[in-house]
C-alpha cells in the first residue's frame, strides 16, 4: 500500500510538473512591439529567462528552465540577436534558440568602389563591431595578414552577411579571400600570350576597365583596347587612373595640367600598368582582363550614354571626340543609365 501511495504522489508530481511546464510553454511573450533579443557570448538559457522574466516579459521563469534541464538541445545556445515578435509564445521563441535562426545583416560592396569607400560603409554598420577605427590603411592589411600588400582591390564586392558580434575585420577578411579565390581561379583559365606577368598585373587591368564602362558587352572590347597599347608601347591614356592619382584633388573633372601632373597614376605620362588598382573589381571584369576581344580598335571615346565609339586609327578617334566630346548633348552622362529608373514626378 506504501508503494501504491508513493507511485501515485510521484504520478501525480509528475503531472503537476509537466502541467506548469506546459503553461510556461505556451503562455504568450508580453509584447505589443517587434523586439530584438540580444544573446552575448557566455549567456545561458537560464540567466535569459531570468532577465526575460524581470523585465516583465514572461513569468513562470523556474518552470522554464526545469524545461530546458529535462529537454537539453542537441547545440548550444548560439549567441546573436532573435528576432521576438507580438503573439509569439515561449515555446516560438525556443524554436528559433534551438534553430540558431539569429537575426542577419548585410553589406553590400560595390564594383568600382575604392578602398576609402569601402571602410567608410564599413564605419556605417552599426551591428559590426568595429575594431579598425583610428588604424591607416597599412595596419589593416596588417592585421589581416597581409603586412606590405596595397589594400586597393583587394576585396571582392559581394553582399555579404553578417550577425550581431561580427567584426569589420572578419567582413574583409571574407572579402579578402573571396577576391583571391576569383582571381585564381580566372587566371588558371587565361587566354594564352597576355602582357601580365603575374595575376596582381591582370588585377590591375580589371581595375581599369571597372571604372572605365558598365557595360558589360563592352569589357572585352575594352580590355583588348588597353592590350593591344601595352603590346605596341603606347601610353594606356586612361581617365580614372588619373583621377585616382589625383585623390580628394579630384572635384569633379580632369584639366590639361591634372594629365600632365606626374603623379604614379598618371597612364598619360607613364607607361604601362600603374603600381596598383584603382577599384574593387567582380569577376567580369577579371575575365575581361584574362580574355581580351580580338580586334584592330586602338582608341575609345564615351557616347555620353554609357557605351562607347572604339576606333582603329586617331583619325577616326578625333573625329568621334569632336561629335561626341566636344558637342555633349544635355543627358550626357558617362555611365549607363539605371536598368529601372524612377519615373520623373
Amino acid at each position: 500500500m506504501l508503494l501504491s501511495l508513493c507511485l501515485a504522489f510521484a504520478g501525480t508530481g509528475a503531472l503537476f510538473v509537466a502541467w506548469k511546464q506546459t503553461q510556461a510553454l505556451e503562455q504568450p511573450l508580453s509584447l505589443e512591439a517587434e523586439q530584438l533579443l540580444d544573446v552575448r557570448p557566455g549567456d545561458t538559457p537560464n540567466r535569459i529567462f531570468l532577465r526575460l522574466e524581470s523585465e516583465g516579459l514572461l513569468r513562470d521563469a523556474f518552470w522554464l528552465r526545469v524545461y530546458w534541464r529535462l529537454n537539453p538541445p542537441a547545440q548550444a545556445l548560439h549567441s546573436g540577436e532573435y528576432r521576438l515578435l507580438p503573439g509569439m509564445r515561449v515555446r516560438d521563441m525556443l524554436g528559433l534558440w534551438q534553430r540558431g535562426e539569429v537575426v542577419q545583416y548585410s553589406l553590400t560592396l560595390v564594383e568600382g568602389w575604392n578602398f576609402r569607400q569601402l571602410r567608410t560603409a564599413l564605419e556605417a554598420q552599426p551591428k559590426l563591431e568595429q575594431t579598425l577605427a583610428g588604424l591607416s590603411d597599412s595596419e589593416v592589411m596588417e592585421r589581416l595578414e597581409r603586412a606590405g600588400l596595397h589594400p586597393e582591390g583587394r576585396f571582392f564586392p559581394d553582399t555579404y552577411r553578417y550577425t550581431r558580434g561580427f567584426s569589420d575585420l572578419e567582413l574583409l577578411e571574407k572579402a579578402a579571400e573571396r577576391l583571391e579565390r576569383v582571381l585564381d581561379e580566372e587566371w588558371r583559365q587565361r587566354a594564352e600570350g597576355l602582357p601580365y606577368d603575374e595575376p596582381y598585373d591582370a588585377l590591375i587591368m580589371a581595375s581599369i576597365i571597372e571604372k572605365e564602362t558598365g557595360v558589360p558587352h563592352e569589357r572585352g572590347e575594352i580590355a583588348g583596347v588597353f592590350v593591344r597599347r601595352i603590346r605596341l608601347g603606347m601610353l594606356l591614356q586612361t581617365d580614372p587612373t588619373v583621377i585616382y592619382g589625383m585623390g580628394e584633388a579630384y572635384q569633379g573633372r580632369i584639366t590639361r595640367a591634372d594629365l600632365r601632373r606626374p603623379t604614379p597614376y598618371n597612364t598619360y605620362t607613364r607607361a604601362g600598368l600603374p603600381p596598383t588598382p584603382i577599384a574593387m573589381v567582380g569577376r567580369e571584369a577579371i575575365h575581361a582582363a584574362l580574355h581580351p576581344a580580338d580586334g584592330k580598335s586602338l582608341y575609345f571615346v564615351a557616347r555620353g550614354d554609357g557605351s562607347h565609339v572604339f576606333s582603329e586609327t586617331l583619325a577616326e578617334h578625333n573625329r568621334a571626340v569632336r561629335e561626341y566630346q566636344l558637342k555633349r548633348r544635355a543627358d550626357y552622362r558617362s555611365s549607363p543609365a539605371p536598368a529601372a529608373a524612377p519615373e520623373k514626378p
